[in-house]
């Protein structure tokens, strides 16, 4: 085996499938197309709730090439799944608008969506409730929100503190609905042979799919194959089990022939979660130098009456600012709408977005910087917890920021700023997001001729994982990363969990440098030529990653905004958006600027274009597509950066890295929101900000 100096850590290696995709060889979940294969296409319940009383299929059985139609009559059964949200085609009922309720199968596509237009439908319409309001008399405090977080947590009297404090604030900021809308919509290609299920599906982890299979159709886990090898995006709505999967699978069995099933984007939003909407009140005191005496921080948000899903949106109140008295706590009520789920830092995005436009509406009553105020209430331990933190890196990223940014030249009055029709104005906000691990499972090998092999069953859903992992086994291995063959997104493979929560790298890294140091070992003890099968290395890193650490672990980042808002249309141009994180030890440079940056898209998206709202006459999404629901575009991302400062936390993981592909998008709004109010003057509290939300203030 060759040696020569190791890319790691940080080399920018460029990501050994870029050619793949952008020639079109990547393959994905719909491009499997085995001999035989049907069409399917869902039929989504056009009520918001109530049940079906009769699905007529006779024109659409008399469509030419329309193989099927599946409805709850006479669909395969299936045993109580782990989510709610895959028992597809078990019952009549209809819990929203959007649930699938028929599918149709054809020997195309053009004859299945044909087919699936001539259904004719009958519904018994039950009276539903859709709209979320902060005194709705069906909220209740929940035992937990996401992630398994005490639903409520109190910390000495905030009530007092508030009235005695200073200074105070108490706002209340609003979301509506927010959608993932990954370029690849989430599809599944299913054939079982022999017994044996095979899926090639859009997943952000292919192991957990594969148990969900298991569980629905009660088959033992090595009968099931499940292949997720490239994934166009997911941003959480593929980070569990999708109906899609379970759906083909129902398909492929009934009919004896492969099935294919993708949604079509406009269902997308129904099916498979949103960020859900929430409505925030924060309430901050002061001492008359800006420490915080009291932070109060009450979420209310919806979920389904399908299942329990609590948007943690309190709880980076919990660890961003040192505060004697705390209260944050979230209630929620079960509405007759599809269930919400994880998107991109889930809880941080929406919870930081009023916390850090809170702070800003402070620092201006106290007449302070933002960024000293911030400063002045950084804690030395976690506030909620009293452990001490593993590192952090906030008052760095700040510092650093400003700097860059320019931040201290600029004349801190509102609406001082003009060019000719544009007002200008800057914005700031901190990030957080928590540092998680999972226990994984890989192998390394050797060849006879010493070249190394890793498999381990990660997913790449666009993050640049296959590069990452390379690295750092070949760093373990003195060996430069691209002799080192990688197998990853497939369950035949040594078991990781999915591709989530900023967890991915921490958690297949961990066990790839323990088998890939393993191996080294192995190889540096042998001598002689190598055996013909090779040495093999396998890891398990279930003792370590499942044991809680004594340390507060978490990344950190602060944002800083340039916004032009025109005086006349009310149109917000982000002129200039700057990211600095303290993140662990960066990988890559390349793929974590490119995450880092498409996160702050995201959060430009988050704060000035994005946005659905509920009907309630029909209970549908009123923006269902691209259309309607608009993305940002790269007109609207001129001048983004993102920076890192070096930081050495010894109580991570082998590689002293943390999760970055969501602290990119947590403090964007509100740095942007920020940036909005220093321009006009005005402040606006519900996203996005809107022409038409600001031209009221601007005439």
């Amino acid at each position: 085996m060759t040696t020569q100096a190791p890319q790691f850590p940080g080399a920018p290696v460029v990501r050994r499938e870029a050619r793949d995709k952008v020639t079109g060889t990547a393959r994905y979940a719909l491009d499997r197309t085995p001999a035989g294969c049907l069409y399917a296409w869902t039929v989504p319940a056009t009520i918001a709730a109530g049940r079906v009383t009769a699905v007529r299929a006779v024109d659409a059985l008399a469509v030419p090439g329309v193989h099927s139609v599946l409805t709850h009559d006479n669909a395969p059964a299936l045993r109580e799944p782990d989510d709610p949200i895959l028992a597809v085609l078990q019952d009549d009922r209809v819990p929203h608008h959007g649930w699938p309720i028929a599918l149709v199968l054809a020997d195309s596509l053009e004859a299945a969506r044909t087919g699936a237009g001539a259904l004719h439908i009958e519904y018994e319409r039950d009276p539903h409730d859709v709209t979320l309001t902060e005194d709705h008399p069906g909220l209740y405090t929940p035992d937990e929100a996401n992630g398994g977080e005490p639903a409520l947590r109190v910390r000495g009297d905030v009530e007092r503190a508030l009235a005695a404090s200073h200074v105070q604030v108490d706002a209340t900021y609003r979301m509506s609905a927010l959608h993932n809308h990954p370029m690849e919509p989430h599809a599944a290609t299913a054939v079982w042979e022999d017994g044996h299920l095979t899926v090639h599906d859009s997943s952000q982890g292919a192991t957990k799919v594969r148990e969900s299979l298991a569980q629905a159709f009660g088959l033992n886990p090595d009968r099931i194959t499940v292949v997720s090898e490239h994934v166009g995006g997911g941003f959480g709505s593929k980070g569990t089990t999708r109906p899609q999967a379970v759906l083909a699978a129902m398909a492929a069995r009934h009919t004896g022939r492969p099935v294919k099933l993708g949604f079509p984007r406009a269902q997308l939003a129904e099916v498979v979660g949103h960020r859900a909407p929430t409505i925030q009140r924060v309430r901050l005191g002061a001492d008359e130098d800006g420490t915080l005496t009291a932070v109060s921080h009450e979420v209310v948000t919806r979920t389904s009456t399908v299942k329990e899903f609590v948007e943690q949106a309190a709880v980076p109140a919990r660890v961003m600012y040192a505060s004697p008295n705390s209260r944050t706590g979230h209630r929620v009520v079960a509405l007759d709408v599809p269930s919400p789920s994880w998107m991109r830092a889930p809880g941080e995005a929406s919870g930081m977005y009023a916390l850090e436009s809170a702070m800003d509406e402070l620092a201006s009553a106290l007449g302070l910087d933002p960024v000293e105020l911030r400063l002045r209430n950084d804690p030395q331990t976690e506030p909620d917890s009293g452990r001490p933190f593993s590192s952090r890196g906030l008052a760095a990223c700040l510092r650093e920021g400003a700097a860059r940014f320019g931040w201290h030249d600029r004349d801190p009055r509102p609406a001082a700023r003009q060019e000719g029709r544009w007002l200008i104005g800057t914005g700031v906000a901190s990030a957080t997001y928590p540092v998680l691990v999972s226990p994984s499972t890989a192998s390394a090998h050797a060849a006879p001729d010493g070249s190394p092999h890793i498999r381990v069953n990660a997913t790449d859903i666009g993050t640049g994982a296959r590069t990452v992992l390379a690295q750092i086994a070949a760093d373990a291995l003195g060996v430069a990363p691209e002799t080192v063959r990688i197998d990853i997104g497939s369950t035949e493979l040594p078991a990781a969990p999915l591709a989530g929560g900023s967890s991915g790298t921490a958690s297949w890294g961990w066990a790839v440098h323990r088998a890939a140091t393993d191996l080294a070992a192995r190889l540096a003890e042998h001598t002689g030529p190598l055996p013909p099968e090779g040495i093999t290395t396998t890891a398990d890193t279930e003792r370590e990653a499942g044991e809680e650490s004594p340390y507060a672990r978490h990344a950190f980042g602060a944002h800083f905004a340039e916004t032009a808002v025109d005086a006349v249309t009310g149109e917000v141009r982000v002129r200039r958006l700057l990211g600095v994180y303290a993140a662990g030890r960066i990988l890559n440079e390349r793929t974590a600027r490119s995450q880092f940056t498409g996160g702050m898209v995201m959060g430009i998206g988050m704060a000035l274009t994005e946005g659905c709202g509920t009907d309630p006459v029909f209970g549908d999404f009123t923006a269902k597509d691209l259309a309607a629901y608009h993305v940002p575009v790269c007109a609207d991302t001129a001048d983004i950066q993102a920076h890192w400062i070096e930081e050495d936390d010894r109580h991570l993981n082998p590689m002293g890295s943390k999760g970055i592909g969501e602290i990119g998008i947590v403090g964007t709004a509100a740095a942007i929101g920020n940036a909005v109010r220093h321009a006009t003057g005005a402040r606006l509290r519900e996203l996005p900000l809107t022409p038409d939300a600001l031209l009221p203030y601007l005439l």
